[in-house]
């Protein structure tokens, strides 16, 4: 069966994002180490760690993810944003690592002014320094594992990389430890970046392209949104499951996959609650009870 979750608000504390999940129904839950519109941040207290992972256990959720800042852009052709976007990426890497959580997902940059290849290079040479620098910080360290960063794919707006899955081959190609990498495949992105998944054929053929290009192997998580805009359209507006341009059929061949049937897969859907016919409809709840009614029993 596959594992559901969905991104959480960290308001109140990292453990009240499990929480929220738990309550819900998830299995596994992603969220922001940090407020994702800012670049400081508090360090974690162990005491907040050791919430989290208790909050974890007790509520058997599990394959939490966190998602990187907003902020960062591996790919800028300007020193000083680059060089800041690797500082405050190492710090994600710590921060998760002290929360106990092995993956972390981040986009992979915007190359702005210069060229797709330049911004691919860029990031390449910056996840270089960016091993170097958490390796440092944490060797002394025991029991500590490294970090695995999963690269998202994007819908392609202005210069984002990612909307192709060559470009996120060609970063970790790129760099010194592909080893290090796994991919995370957002449904609304890659639709929104031109690859078809509504019909069964182009569903499969989408896959293959992703086994010939990165490897499926190397397919770690999905974000599972439905999109606003269609195919094609290079735009990022998530939608509720079933709401949007892909529709339902999307999400039948994904969750009936047999080869994801233990990948997770996130809910970045929009929030909140909608009285339809005198009752409230909490969306998380709706789009998790959608994708569990898509499965073939």
């Amino acid at each position: 069966m596959p594992l559901f979750g969905a991104h959480m608000s960290i308001s109140g504390g990292y453990n009240k994002a499990v929480e929220a999940a738990a309550v819900i129904g998830f299995d596994c839950v992603q969220l922001f180490s940090k407020n994702s519109n800012q670049w400081k941040a508090k360090p974690i207290t162990d005491e907040e760690a050791e919430k989290f992972q208790f909050s974890l256990r007790t509520n058997k959720i599990i394959r939490p993810l966190i998602h990187d800042s907003y902020l960062i852009n591996l790919a800028s052709p300007k020193d000083e944003l680059y060089q800041k976007s690797i500082a405050a990426f190492v710090e994600e890497m710590v921060r998760a690592e002290k929360l106990g959580v092995s993956h972390l997902v981040m986009h992979p940059g915007s190359y702005t002014e210069s060229s797709e290849s330049e911004g691919i290079q860029k990031a390449s040479r910056a996840f270089d320094e960016i091993f170097q620098k958490y390796n440092d910080l944490i060797q002394t360290a025991e029991n500590r594992k490294s970090v695995m960063i999963l690269l998202e794919t994007t819908a392609g707006q202005g210069t984002n990389l990612g909307s192709k899955f060559e470009h996120l081959r060609d970063i970790i190609a790129g760099c010194q430890k592909p080893e290090r990498f796994g991919v995370c495949v957002d449904t609304c992105h890659i639709f929104a970046a031109g690859y078809p998944l509504i019909e069964k054929e182009d569903y499969e053929q989408t896959m293959q392209k992703f086994e010939d290009v990165i490897g499926l192997k190397h397919l770690v998580a999905f974000h599972l949104n439905d999109s606003i805009k269609g195919l094609g359209s290079r735009v990022d507006r998530h939608a509720h499951i079933g709401c949007g341009a892909l529709g339902l059929e999307p999400f039948r061949h994904i969750v009936n996959d047999k080869r994801f049937q233990e990948t997770p897969m996130y809910l970045e859907t929009p929030k909140g609650a909608t009285m339809i016919d005198d009752k409230e409809i909490d969306w998380d709840l709706a789009n998790l009870n959608m994708l569990k009614n898509l499965q073939d029993l």
